[in-house]
């Protein structure tokens, strides 16, 4: 069956099946690219930067304190929001197109997401939603596997990899095909949140959904000058200059035992002017659906891509308490910013601590919409936890990312279980194991104290890795020097 067949007969059933009332309900998707999970102040009240923007959408709907993101780099995490799957069912387990070696030859690797697959957007649109995308896509590298060919009416910035590290500028004229230029200087998210401002308005007897892809906090590092300035001052004024801001971190490996800078210390003032700038525009869009009188019929979803950028590429960020960052199994590197508000079920200032992922947004937004996925998905519906529940009934959570990053992570993979965390190394098949609930930098590895949960949760794992068709490392020569492989 074809993919528009598909779309169609669940079009079909759904007139005749769904509420309208459900349907009626605007949708507004904001992703943040490279983003910390103690990046904002809802997360961290001590954060060094200023997010005032999302902290009030916070205030106002559910923060998960245990939201996942199903890879620590870009491309895979935003498949799954678009399908509800784990990118290891497409190998689509890297950025596209991460090819960086190490020791052994990374997995195969997917770098587009596959047309047949029925996205968010084209899901609501067998349900009469209006869909937009503004920002960074990142999900295929030529026209053919744009927005507009994956369900989306409207595109604004979204373009191969598409951003100002492949072409693009942060300040306006952008050098974006798909975006219009702002005037001269403007600072690309103020672009972003303006197209996503005039589609609400145009669209604001919906039901609609707007995708806003920040390219925002990604380097290369660009913020206005006057922000620059005010961060600088802030550091200053807060004793912060001249404090020490990396710490060395080993990194163990089969065959090196090499030491890694690690930031400690969140100071960056270049950085933090980003941060200010994107959640400037985060304010405006939502000022904007309260001024048009729809914020009470529009649900907002928040969430970022991957960890903060800790330990390479200029290192802007710390994730203390959590290890690594972008690029890394650990916490610091999946544990993101996870907001959701759905006006008059969510409870304002809710927190919820039960594990969810980004593979969660596609089942949960269908349901909100009433529509049925009529596929076979990962994700499960959050809405029982955005209706006040605080348990869902899942065994566990997959991690599998092997390739080496460039931020020096290292290929593996990992289970989460309840409070506890199994890490997986795939150059040779040692494993760690965390309390994450005790220890969530993930510093105490109690995993030869306990060699039989060790057992259960790797055989979970790697039943997962059959399920998903998980791919692994490769030699590098034919011949050559094999790889660990799961049993």
């Amino acid at each position: 069956m074809t993919k528009n067949l598909r779309i169609l007969l669940i079009a079909i059933a759904l007139v005749l099946a769904s509420d309208t009332n459900a349907r009626s309900l605007n949708i507004l998707f904001i992703l943040v690219d490279d983003l910390g999970y103690m990046d904002i102040g809802s997360n961290n009240p001590d954060t060094f930067y200023e997010t005032p923007n999302i902290d009030r959408l916070a205030r106002e709907g559910v923060r998960f304190t245990n939201g996942y993101a199903a890879n620590p780099v870009c491309s895979p995490t935003r498949y799954s929001i678009m399908t509800g799957k784990y990118p290891s069912r497409v190998d689509a387990t890297n950025f596209f197109s991460g090819k960086r070696g190490g020791r052994f030859a990374s997995a195969p690797l997917n770098d587009k997401m596959p047309l047949e697959e029925i996205t968010l957007a084209e899901a609501l649109k067998t349900v009469g939603y209006k869909t937009f995308f503004a920002g960074k896509w990142h999900l295929g590298p030529t026209e053919e596997y744009w927005p507009e060919k994956q369900g989306f009416d409207i595109n604004q910035g979204g373009w191969k990899h598409g951003g100002p590290w492949f072409g693009g500028k942060y300040f306006s004229p952008y050098g974006n095909p798909r975006l219009a230029d702002g005037p001269k200087g403007e600072h690309l998210p103020a672009r972003l949140a303006t197209e996503t401002i005039k589609f609400i308005e145009e669209n604001r007897n919906g039901p609609f959904l707007a995708y806003l892809s920040f390219y925002s906090v990604h380097t290369p590092l660009m913020a206005p000058k006057e922000l620059v300035e005010k961060y600088k001052k802030k550091a200053e004024r807060l004793g912060l200059v001249g404090k020490t801001e990396f710490a060395e971190e080993e990194q163990v490996t089969p065959n090196s035992k090499q030491k890694r800078q690690v930031r400690i210390l969140q100071k960056h003032a270049v950085y933090a002017g980003m941060m200010e700038s994107m959640d400037r525009n985060v304010g405006r869009v939502l000022d904007k659906l309260k001024e048009l009188g729809i914020d009470d019929n529009t649900v907002v979803c928040f969430m970022s891509d991957n960890g903060g950028l800790s330990t390479s590429e200029g290192s802007p960020t710390s994730n203390l308490p959590f290890r690594g960052g972008k690029g890394w199994i650990y916490e610091g590197g999946i544990r993101e910013p996870y907001l959701i508000k759905w006006p008059g079920v969510t409870k304002p200032g809710a927190v919820n601590d039960w594990p969810v992922c980004s593979i969660d947004f596609y089942p949960t937004l269908l349901e909100i919409a009433d529509v049925k996925a009529g596929h076979a998905i990962d994700g499960l519906s959050l809405v029982p936890l955005l209706r006040g529940g605080q348990a869902m009934k899942r065994d566990a959570l997959f991690w599998h990312y092997p390739h080496y990053s460039n931020q020096g992570g290292f290929p593996g993979g990992a289970i989460r279980t309840g409070d506890w965390k199994l890490v997986e190394r795939y150059e040779d098949g040692r494993v760690h194991l965390y309390n994450l609930k005790t220890d969530p930098g993930e510093r105490n590895d109690v995993a030869a104290g306990r060699g039989k949960q060790v057992a259960e949760m790797r055989a979970k794992l790697h039943a997962w890795y059959t399920r998903v068709e998980a791919k692994f490392l490769q030699p590098k020569t034919a011949g050559g020097e094999m790889p660990w492989r799961p049993e």
